[in-house]
């Protein structure tokens, strides 16, 4: 069983092609400017069952394509790894193209079995000064570090995600300081900058819960060239999501 929160059909910023993206209920990070506060509590959610996502799936899969599958987001996917195995096997089992996006942040057994069916992580570093990174998340960015590691040495395809919000994430020294640590790496695919944005601001006030980063102002084009300008210089594939 896995427990659920919603579903996406036909998507397309959350891997390859045209995807099923599963969201599951549950996150260990309390980012700043999560865009889905309503993911974060492990309460709540549907118990579902793999073969129920895997019909799912199964349905949509003309849709699909060469490059297409199913993405497990969330919430963080990897706090319900256990679940993800069997549904990840019976994906492969049906030649289906799988993906999670995760911060990183959980490495335990599960996860490293998980791992062998997984065809592409999307990886969201929040920030790569871990002060900084803690002062985003209520968490260091030691484990999302080291997972990225974990998945160049087994040669595990992999993006990264990284949200642009001004004043937070910005920093050049820091931007300069995350490409350079990235840049000899041969199995990252792809960079995604993803620009801040107010959209689940709304949810925040239905959950009668703050919102910390009021007034600060979405991305201009020119913040997003420039940051898109200076990956560029260390990551060969870098796109605005």
């Amino acid at each position: 069983m896995l427990n659920v929160h919603s579903y996406e059909s036909m998507g397309t910023f959350d891997g390859p092609g045209l995807r099923l993206v599963v969201f599951l209920q549950g996150c260990n990070f309390k980012c700043l400017y999560c865009a889905n506060p309503d993911t974060i509590t492990l309460k709540g959610g549907t118990p579902t069952d793999v073969e129920e996502i895997v019909k799912m799936a199964i349905s949509q899969k003309a849709f699909f394509g060469k490059r297409g599958g199913v993405t497990v987001s969330g919430g963080e996917p990897t706090l319900q790894a256990k679940g993800l195995i069997k549904l990840f096997k019976r994906l492969k089992e049906e030649g289906i193209h799988t993906c999670i996006d995760s911060n990183g942040s959980v490495y335990n057994d599960d996860v490293d079995e998980l791992l062998n069916y997984v065809d592409i992580v999307l990886l969201d570093v929040k920030h790569f000064n871990p002060e900084w990174h803690k002062k985003i998340t209520n968490q260091t960015n030691d484990k999302t570090l080291l997972m990225a590691k974990r998945l160049e040495e087994r040669g595990i395809k992999f993006w990264l995600r990284y949200v642009l919000v001004p004043e937070y994430t910005d920093q050049v020294e820091h931007m300069n300081a995350l490409g350079e640590y990235f840049k000899e790496f041969k199995h990252l695919e792809r960079m995604e900058i993803l620009p801040y944005h107010t959209l689940g601001k709304h949810k925040y006030e239905h959950l009668d819960m703050p919102y910390h980063l009021e007034g600060v102002k979405d991305n201009t084009p020119k913040q997003l060239e420039q940051a898109k300008a200076l990956f560029e210089k260390y990551i060969k594939h870098v796109v605005v999501n």
